[in-house]
């Protein structure tokens, strides 16, 4: 049994983290401060502490003890972090190198942290590998990058074992319906609920790799585990599939409307051999198939 930190663990996949760590029979304690998060998603069997990563005094003396640091708080999406990127790169930037410091200093045996594909921004070639030149199209997306520059020095310069993730558009049980940091399929799901018209931005022709949160949270515990990984190695989490928002709508059902197109890549698509030779990691849940079970479970 580890026991592992989990920052951002009252969130959508940090909640389901810690759900799957203590089935495994690990002692866990979450860290967030619910500005996204929320307090119905935490285990009851968790030690929870309603703080801030941005917090360094606060966040340091929870961090001794702890075997793997699992940091997922981040001010999370695109949309948001164009509308507010000071407040965005405080949470994303200085509360990562928080982390950092305070897991080095703890003498933990390794931090997998959550990056993403928003990292890639626009690339002419797909699938998307990770000796690709960054180029962000967000504040969210550099931040999101720059953390990973941030582990590999840490990893290089203090000896912190550290791995990053880039999650490709992850979905499942837990995803927001609404709100800034909703994701095109819960803003979809929660228009049919309420009997609206999905609004679709632009065309619909903008493809996506969508991702299970079961499969990401099976990706950390096995990048935490891994003998092979801990020097700021960065790896695609993505289903290796894409759809259009246009197939995504025929999938959920229900009338359309278009609106105006925003900042965004036209498509992403995750090559996941690299994490496959790395730590053993394929993804398992496909999409059309979990989402007819969702849709009977929302009563669409």
């Amino acid at each position: 049994m580890s026991k592992c930190l989990v920052t951002g663990g009252a969130g959508f996949i940090g909640s389901n983290l810690v759900d799957e760590l203590i089935k495994q029979g690990h002692e866990v304690i979450i860290i967030d401060n619910l500005l996204t998060g929320k307090k119905e998603n935490l285990n009851p069997q968790a030690e929870f502490h309603e703080t801030d990563i941005r917090d360094l005094d606060k966040i340091k003396p929870l961090f001794i003890g702890a075997d793997y640091v699992f940091h997922l708080a981040a001010f999370p999406r695109v949309q948001p972090s164009i509308e507010d990127p000071a407040t965005a790169n405080d949470i994303n930037l200085n509360g990562t190198v928080n982390v950092l410091i305070a897991a080095r200093d703890a003498k933990v045996k390794k931090v997998v942290y959550s990056a993403s594909s928003s990292a890639y921004g626009d690339q002419t070639k797909m699938p998307l590998t990770e000796d690709m030149p960054a180029h962000p199209l967000s504040p969210y997306g550099l931040q999101k990058y720059v953390g990973e520059l941030y582990c590999r020095l840490f990893s290089e310069i203090y000896g912190l074992p550290t791995v990053s993730l880039r999650y490709f558009n992850a979905y499942g049980k837990r995803q927001a319906l609404e709100g800034a940091y909703c994701l095109v399929m819960g803003t979809f799901v929660r228009q049919r609920l309420n009997n609206e018209d999905m609004t679709i931005t632009g065309d619909g022709t903008n493809r996506r790799d969508y991702t299970s949160v079961i499969d990401v949270v099976r990706a950390n515990i096995l990048a935490a585990e891994s003998a092979t990984v801990g020097k700021g190695e960065v790896m695609n989490i993505g289903r290796g599939k894409n759809f259009s928002v246009n197939e995504l709508v025929e999938m959920i059902g229900g009338p359309v409307k278009h609106i105006e197109p925003r900042i965004e890549p036209k498509e992403t698509l995750a090559d996941n051999s690299l994490a496959k030779k790395l730590i053993g990691w394929e993804p398992t849940v496909d999409l059309p198939e979990w989402l007819e079970g969702y849709k009977k479970e929302m009563g669409l």
